[in-house]
């Protein structure tokens, strides 16, 4: 029988196939890592605390606006794109990119994934 652990540590490892996904991590709301697959994991804890911040900060704005919840926050850079998106009440799912990645597929792919990890975390 597969455990939590096994369900997320499956759910990355399929985000990676994807091909222009560098990085993938699941934290909690609180911004603490639950599960990630990093080349330098030493990073692991800030960004899961600085991605737990930037999406709660953007359904609070959001929100306040009368928009209701963001699908995800997206920051695009030179060197990348980080990706954000809410996994249910208790979860995050953040993915960093290629530079040239579109974000059509690694969005699609996203979504079927924070919908997995509703029902796990």
């Amino acid at each position: 029988m597969e455990t939590s652990s096994d369900l997320l540590q499956e759910i990355i490892v399929g985000l990676k196939e994807v091909g222009t996904i560098e990085a993938c991590a699941v934290v909690s709301r609180d911004g603490l890592v639950i599960s990630t697959d990093m080349p330098e994991e030493k990073k692991a804890d800030s960004l899961a605390a600085m991605s737990a911040t930037m999406l709660g900060a953007a359904e609070t704005i959001s929100m306040s606006l009368g928009k209701g919840l963001p699908g995800r926050v997206i920051v695009e850079s030179e060197d990348g794109k980080l990706v954000c998106t809410g996994a249910g009440p208790n979860a995050i799912l953040v993915v960093m990119v290629q530079p040239q990645a579109g974000l059509g597929l690694i969005i699609v792919e996203l979504e079927k994934a924070a919908s997995k990890l509703k029902k796990i975390v």
